[in-house]
C-alpha cells in the first residue's frame, strides 16, 4: 500500500522561488568585485537567475546541455547555480586551478556548450579557449577588470546578450533530473565527473539547516571562502538561499586581510574554507571585531589542534572541523559536540575537535576490512576502509558504463580513507588507501608527479610521498634514482617539472637514492620511505 501524499518534486528552482517570496527584499548578496562592491537583494538574485535562463534559451543551448562556469565567488555565480539547473540544464563548475590539460579534458568530457567567465579571469581562460572545440558561446561577466576580450567570435559580454527573463518555474518536473556536475581532482589519471540531481541537492541543502551540522537560519550572514568550483562551495549558496541567510561573496579578493575586512564589516556569522585560509588569518585576528561570528567551518584536510585552539584563544571561537568529498555533495560529517560533552574540560573538547565529527541524518558510514569485507566495530580502535552511502552520495561517475572499483559490490562509496569510528559516532581519519597528497585543500597525485619526474631522460625511478608542512598540511617529497651514467641535480629537475606541473604541485624537496625500496611483488614500498623520512618536516 502506498501513501496518499502529493507528488511534489524537490527542485532547485523551488528553493529560490520560496526564498524570493519570503526574503526577496530583506536579504542580500554582497559581492566584492575586482573593482568596487555590488549588493543585490534576493529578488534581484532571482531576476538575474531568470536572465541566465533566458540567455540559454535564446542561444539555443540543448535542453539538457552542460553549462560551464569559470568564475570567482560572486552573485553572478550564484545566479548560475539557480538559473542553469532551473531550466533542466546542467551547471558544470570549472576548477580555475586545474592544470591546463585537465581543465580542457573536463570541458570536452562534459561537452560544455557555453561557458560563463568573469572578466578578471579572461587572461587565464583565453589560453584554453582555442582548444575547446565543444564550446559554442562564451559569456563574460564584467567585474571591472581591464582584461581585453579574446579575438574570438564566440566571446560576448553579458550586457550585450542579456534580455528578457525566462520564468522557468515548473520546467523541471522530475527531481532526479541532473542539476550540476563537478569533477574530482583527488584521483590518478583523468578527473572523474560527479553528477548531482535536483533531489540530492535539495536534501543536502536541508541537511545544512539542522543543529547537528551548520544550523543555518535566517539570522545568519554567510561568507563562503571555499571556491564555488570546489564541490559546489560545499552547498553553502543553496543553504543560504533556502534558509533566508544573506550571502557575502569575496570575489577575487582572497587575501587574509581582505577576507577579514569582509568578516568584520559585513557582520558575518558563519564562514567556511580550507585550513590554509584560517592559518593565514590567525596572526591578523588581534584587534578585529568578529563578535558576530558564531561558526568557522574548516574542511578539505585535517585541522591541526593548534590552529583551532589558536582561533579560540584569539576570538573565543574554535574552528569546527568537517569532512566530505565531491562524491558526497560534499557533506559527510561535522564535528559538533553532543550533549554528553557539555561538561567536559576545554582540553578534552579540543581533543574531540581533532576528529571530523558525526554524520548528519542521511549519511551512513561503515568501516570494513579491505580484504575480507567484514564490517568492523565502532570502538575508536579498529581501523578499516571508510565507506558511505546516502541520498546525496554518488553511485557512479559521469559517462561510465558501471560503478567501478570505487564502489563496493553492495553499492557503498569507497572513500579511499582509512578510519576509526567511536562508539558515539565520531569519525577519526587515520590514513588514505591511496597515496594522494593533500596540500592547502587541493589534492596532488603522487603517481602523476612520479610520471612527470620519470619523463626526465636522466631519471630511472621516482617515488613521491607526503611530508607534513607547518602551513600547507602536506607537501610532496620526491625520491629519485638516476640512470647509470646520467646526472641531474635538484634545480634541474625542479626546472623540468615547472613546465609540466602546476606550481603548487611541485615537490618541496628532491632526494637522490641508490634505489627505491620494493615490496615482495616489485612495487615501490612507500611505507618504507615514510618510515625513513618520518622525522622530516617542511615549513618549520
Amino acid at each position: 500500500m502506498l501513501g496518499l501524499m502529493q507528488d511534489f518534486p524537490l527542485t532547485i528552482e523551488y528553493i529560490l522561488r520560496r526564498s524570493e517570496r519570503l526574503f526577496g527584499s530583506s536579504r542580500t548578496v554582497t559581492t566584492q568585485l575586482a573593482q568596487g562592491q555590488e549588493r543585490i537583494s534576493f529578488a534581484g538574485l532571482a531576476a538575474r537567475s531568470r536572465q541566465v535562463a533566458g540567455i540559454l534559451d535564446r542561444l539555443g543551448i540543448s535542453a539538457d546541455g552542460r553549462v560551464g562556469s569559470f568564475g570567482w565567488n560572486t552573485a553572478n555565480h550564484v545566479a548560475l547555480y539557480f538559473g542553469v539547473p532551473g531550466t533542466g540544464r546542467v551547471l558544470h563548475t570549472l576548477n580555475i586551478r586545474l592544470f591546463p590539460e585537465q581543465l580542457i579534458y573536463t570541458v570536452e568530457h562534459a561537452e560544455d556548450e557555453i561557458v560563463f567567465v568573469d572578466r578578471s579571469l579572461l587572461p587565464l581562460f583565453g589560453q584554453y579557449l582555442p582548444k575547446l572545440g565543444c564550446v559554442r558561446h562564451v559569456v563574460v561577466f564584467d567585474d571591472g577588470a581591464p582584461s581585453p576580450l579574446p579575438e574570438d567570435p564566440r566571446v560576448v559580454l553579458w550586457q550585450d546578450v542579456v534580455g528578457e527573463e525566462l520564468d522557468y518555474a515548473g520546467m523541471v518536473t522530475d527531481e532526479q533530473t541532473a542539476a550540476a556536475l563537478c569533477y574530482t581532482t583527488g584521483t590518478t589519471g583523468n578527473p572523474k565527473g560527479v553528477l548531482y540531481s535536483h533531489r540530492s541537492t535539495y536534501l543536502h541543502t536541508l541537511a545544512t539547516q539542522v543543529p547537528a551540522t551548520f544550523a543555518i537560519n535566517d539570522a545568519d550572514v554567510l561568507l563562503p571562502v571555499v571556491p564555488m568550483f570546489h564541490a559546489m562551495a560545499w552547498g553553502l549558496p543553496y543553504a543560504s538561499v533556502m534558509a533566508g541567510a544573506s550571502l557575502v561573496m569575496p570575489g577575487p579578493g582572497m587575501t587574509p586581510a581582505a577576507l577579514l575586512d569582509l568578516l568584520e564589516n559585513e557582520r558575518v556569522t558563519l564562514t567556511a574554507g580550507v585550513p590554509t585560509i584560517w592559518m593565514g588569518m590567525l596572526p591578523l585576528l588581534a584587534g578585529r571585531d568578529l563578535s558576530a561570528l558564531r561558526s568557522v567551518i574548516c574542511g578539505g584536510s585535517a585541522v591541526p589542534k593548534a590552529l583551532s585552539e589558536g582561533w579560540r584563544a584569539a576570538i573565543g571561537l574554535p574552528i569546527t572541523q568537517a569532512w566530505g568529498m565531491t562524491e558526497l555533495s560534499p557533506l559527510g560529517t561535522v564535528c559538533t559536540l553532543r550533549a554528553e560533552h557539555a561538561s567536559l574540560p576545554e582540553e578534552e573538547k579540543a581533543e574531540l575537535r581533532t576528529t571530523v565529527g558525526l554524520p548528519p541524518s542521511g549519511v551512513e558510514m561503515r568501516i570494513v576490512d579491505p580484504d575480507t569485507r567484514e564490517e568492523l566495530p565502532w570502538d575508536d580502535h579498529a581501523t578499516g576502509e571508510l565507506e558511505t552511502r546516502g541520498p546525496w552520495i554518488a553511485r557512479q561517475y559521469y559517462r561510465t558504463d558501471e560503478p567501478g572499483e570505487q564502489f563496493s559490490p553492495d553499492g557503498w562509496l569507497r572513500t579511499g580513507d582509512v578510519a576509526a569510528i567511536s562508539e558515539l559516532g565520531y569519525l577519526r581519519l587515520v590514513d588514505r588507501t591511496k597515496d594522494l597528497i593533500k596540500s592547502g585543500g587541493e589534492w596532488i597525485s603522487s603517481v602523476e608527479l612520479e610520471n612527470q619526474i620519470m619523463a626526465h631522460p636522466a631519471v630511472a625511478e621516482a617515488a613521491v610521498i607526503a611530508i607534513p608542512h607547518s602551513r600547507w598540511m602536506e607537501r610532496p617529497l620526491a625520491c629519485v634514482v638516476l640512470k647509470a651514467d646520467h646526472s641531474a641535480d635538484k634545480a634541474e629537475l625542479q626546472s623540468f617539472l615547472a613546465g609540466r606541473v602546476d606550481k603548487w604541485g611541485l615537490p618541496d624537496d628532491i632526494v637522490f637514492l641508490d634505489e627505491i625500496p620494493k615490496t615482495s611483488v616489485g612495487k615501490f614500498s612507500k611505507r618504507t620511505l615514510r618510515e625513513r623520512f618520518a622525522d622530516l618536516r617542511f615549513g618549520d
